[in-house]
C-alpha cells in the first residue's frame, strides 16, 4: 500500500465506520465425540481453550498494529448435532450448550457458533434431540449461537423440520420474553448454508473444513455511502463502477488483518467474507446506500433493482482484491440493526413481502426481524418455506431470522441492545397457513439442480 492508500484507508476508519466485523476461528470438533457425554463435553471445553484461547489478545495487537477497529471475536465450531450423537448416555443436549458457552468464557469470545443441524433432507435421533435443546440453550446461555439448515437446491426443501423449527421458535420466544424474546436473535434457518461463515448466528464449522481456520468478515456500509455521495448524478454504470472500487479497497484490509491473524495463531486463512454488515449506528446503514443511488425511502419501487446493482458490485470488487472470498459476501438488511432500515419500515415504506422480495437479491434473507408475540408456530414455518423457496429456487443462501416478541404487537418497539439495536414490530399477514404446514414431506428439488 502507497502512501495514498494509507491515509485514505485511516479515513475510511476515522470517518466512515470501516472495521473488522469479527475474526472468527472455525474449529472441527469431529474429535470430540465419546459415548460419555461429560467426556465429550470436556473435550469440547479442552479443545477451543487450547486452540482459541489467543484469539482475542491477537486481536487486540493487531488492532494496536494497524489502527483497524475489530469489533468482535469469535468461534465457529463443528455443527454439534455430528459431534453429540454418539453419546449413548443422554436424550438431552443441553449440556453441549452450556460446554459451548463455558468455554466462549474461558476464551473471551463475543459468540461461539455451531448449536447446529443440518437437516434439508432428513432428521436423525440426534439432530431431534439437538433442535428440541434450542430454546433452552438460548435462553440459559449468553453467547451460544444456534442455526439449523433445511433446505438445499440440490435436495429440495424439508417441511417436516420446517413445522419444527416455527414450533421452536415460538418456544424460544417464550423461553426469553423477560429479554423481548432475545433468544430468537441467535437463532437462524438456512437455505443452502454456507460452511465459512464468519457471521453470528448462523456461523459453523463445516465438515469440509480443516482442522482449524481463520476467518473474517469486513463491514463497510458507511464507506460505499461517501463514495457515492461524490458521484451524486452519475448514471448506474458509474455507480456500480465505484461500489467495486470501494468494495476491492475494503476486501484488502479485511486480507491484510485475516492473513496477520492466521500467521500469528499458526492457523490457515480460510476467506473473507465482504459483506455489508450495517449496525445500529448513524451512517452505517446499506438502507441509507441505497436511497443514495436516488429512492427516497429503502422499499420504494426500483429498490430490488439498486440492491442487486449493490450486492454484486461488492462481490465483483471483493473478488477482485482476493482469491478467497467467501462466507455471504454481499449486502446483508437485518432490519434491527440498520437505522435507514427501522425508519422505512416504521414509515410504513418497508413489509416483510418487500423484504422478501429484496432477499432474492442480496446476500441473506429476512433478517432480525420482529413480529407480534401471538405470531403462531404455522406462520412462523411459513415464512421459512418461503424464504427456503427463494434459496432453493435461485441456487443462494437464504435465511430468516424472526423474532416473535411475547407480549408486543405491530407498530410496538422491542430493545436489543448493541449490535442487535431496535426494531419495530412488523405486521404479519393474517391469513392462515396451517393447513399446508401440516402436510408435511419434502419439497422436492428444483430441475436446475439436476447438474451432473
Amino acid at each position: 500500500m502507497n502512501e495514498h492508500e494509507v491515509i485514505e484507508t485511516l479515513k475510511m476508519i476515522q470517518e466512515e465506520k470501516l472495521d473488522i466485523r469479527t475474526i472468527t476461528m472455525g474449529i472441527s470438533l469431529r474429535d470430540c465425540a465419546d459415548e460419555n457425554t461429560k467426556k465429550s463435553c470436556a473435550k469440547i471445553n479442552d479443545k477451543i481453550r487450547r486452540l482459541g484461547g489467543r484469539l482475542v489478545s491477537v486481536g487486540r495487537e493487531i488492532e494496536e498494529t494497524y489502527g483497524v477497529p475489530i469489533i468482535n471475536q469469535r468461534i465457529a465450531v463443528t455443527p454439534i448435532s455430528l459431534v453429540a450423537e454418539s453419546c449413548s448416555d443422554t436424550c438431552d443436549y443441553f449440556p453441549f450448550a452450556a460446554a459451548l458457552e463455558q468455554a466462549a468464557l474461558e476464551a473471551g469470545v463475543d459468540f461461539i457458533g455451531g448449536f447446529s443441524a443440518m437437516v434439508h433432507k432428513g432428521m436423525t435421533p440426534g439432530d431431534r434431540k439437538l433442535i428440541k435443546a434450542i430454546p433452552r440453550a438460548l435462553s440459559e446461555t449468553g453467547r451460544v449461537c444456534a442455526s439449523v439448515n433445511v433446505a438445499t437446491t440440490k435436495a429440495g426443501i424439508n417441511m417436516d423440520s420446517i413445522r419444527m423449527m416455527g414450533e421452536i421458535i415460538r418456544e424460544t420466544a417464550i423461553a426469553t420474553k423477560d429479554r423481548g424474546s432475545v433468544g430468537c436473535a441467535k437463532l437462524v434457518v438456512f437455505a443452502n448454508a454456507p460452511e465459512d461463515n464468519p457471521f453470528m448466528a448462523g456461523a459453523f464449522h463445516g465438515i469440509g473444513e480443516a482442522e482449524s481456520v481463520i476467518n473474517v468478515g469486513i463491514s463497510g456500509p458507511g464507506v460505499i455511502k461517501s463514495a457515492l455521495e461524490k458521484i451524486r448524478g452519475s448514471d448506474l454504470e458509474t455507480v456500480a463502477e465505484t461500489v467495486k472500487r470501494t468494495s476491492f479497497k475494503i476486501t484488502r484490509v479485511g486480507q491484510l488483518v485475516a492473513r496477520e491473524a492466521a500467521r500469528r495463531l499458526g492457523i490457515p486463512f480460510g476467506i473473507v467474507d465482504v459483506s455489508l454488515a450495517p449496525t445500529p449506528s448513524v451512517g452505517d446503514s446499506v438502507a441509507y446506500i441505497i436511497e443514495e443511488m436516488g429512492l427516497e425511502k429503502c422499499g420504494a419501487p426500483g429498490s430490488i433493482a439498486a440492491l442487486m446493482l449493490l450486492n454484486d458490485a461488492v462481490k465483483k470488487g471483493g473478488l477482485m482484491a482476493s482469491s478467497f472470498v467467501g462466507g455471504l459476501s454481499g449486502a446483508f438488511i437485518p432490519v434491527s440493526e440498520d437505522l435507514g432500515m427501522i425508519e422505512a419500515a416504521q414509515q410504513g415504506a418497508l413489509t416483510i413481502e418487500k423484504l422478501e422480495a429484496m432477499t432474492s437479491v442480496c446476500s441473506v434473507g429476512l433478517d432480525m426481524i420482529a413480529v407480534p408475540g401471538d405470531t403462531d408456530a404455522s406462520t412462523l414455518a411459513a415464512i421459512i418455506a418461503d424464504e427456503a423457496a427463494i434459496g432453493v429456487s435461485n441456487n443462494k443462501t437464504t435465511a430468516v431470522r424472526i423474532i416473535p416478541v411475547v407480549g408486543m404487537k405491530e407498530g410496538d418497539f422491542v430493545e436489543f441492545g448493541g449490535l442487535l439495536g431496535r426494531a419495530p414490530v412488523m405486521r404479519v399477514n393474517r391469513f392462515s397457513s396451517s393447513d399446508f404446514i401440516k402436510r408435511g414431506g419434502r419439497i422436492p428439488a428444483p430441475l436446475q439442480s439436476y447438474r451432473n
